[in-house]
């Protein structure tokens, strides 16, 4: 299962979180903003949600009774569902971050927060993985040894189909796609990604899971390359 197709041109978001306060200010003032929004209060209940409706993304908690927040978005990843997470947690440390990045996380947000930023943190997200516009010269796709990579559309395919790629990671190729044989600085990839806060280790952490995805041996890189001291650069090629 992957993101759910648009909705009419609404987004519909799932949130989850234990706190039932938290969550009726976030039904009323995401649905106030034009999202449709389902909620639950807890992984097991997200869990029935999601097997009966795609959602466009996932507003989600870490810390709650029982199976907790990570340990969802990992288990969603191993089952091949690519919705776009935006994790909330009170321990927004780089250690907690990363982490989070690790286990498929788009992106985070520390509470207590302002809901006008969380509102802000979903649409950069839903931007990012919406399919793009035509453009007048679009970019021709970049190959990656027995794969292709369509920065329009934002998709990497290969002999055995569509690879599926987090938002996170094909905002992160597309951008260093877009500039192939440039050196890209992590605060370059950072805004990219739209989290200009995120930390070196995070985007290290995004370097890392894109690399399973596109390099015959992640440990002997072929085509995404560290440069010391300076980024990473992508160097296309059979």
């Amino acid at each position: 299962m992957s993101a759910a197709e648009p909705t009419g041109g609404i987004s519909h978001l799932l949130i989850v979180d234990d706190d039932q306060r938290l969550r009726a200010l976030l039904q009323r003032f995401l649905g106030e903003q034009g999202f449709r929004v389902t909620v639950a209060a807890d992984a097991a209940a997200a869990r029935n949600a999601l097997a009966g409706m795609a959602y466009d993304l996932i507003v989600l908690d870490v810390m709650m009774p029982g199976e907790t927040g990570l340990s969802l978005v990992e288990s969603l990843r191993r089952e091949g569902n690519d919705v776009p997470v935006l994790m909330l947690t009170a321990r927004g440390g780089p250690d907690d971050r990363v982490a989070g990045f690790e286990g498929g996380v788009d992106d985070y947000l520390a509470k207590p927060f302002d809901p006008r930023e969380l509102v802000l943190r979903i649409r950069t997200i839903l931007r990012r993985i919406a399919p793009a516009l035509p453009a007048a010269a679009p970019a021709a796709p970049v190959q990656l040894g027995p794969r292709w990579f369509d920065a329009e559309r934002q998709e990497l395919r290969g002999p055995e189909g569509t690879v599926r790629l987090t938002g996170g990671e094909a905002a992160l190729l597309g951008a260093l796609a877009l500039r192939p044989g440039e050196v890209l600085s992590r605060e370059e990839i950072a805004t990219a990604l739209g989290t200009p806060e995120a930390g070196e280790r995070a985007i290290d952490v995004q370097v890392t899971r894109l690399r399973r995805k596109i390099e015959p041996d992640p440990r002997e890189p072929r085509f995404l390359h560290t440069v010391r001291h300076r980024g990473y650069v992508l160097r296309p090629g059979p």
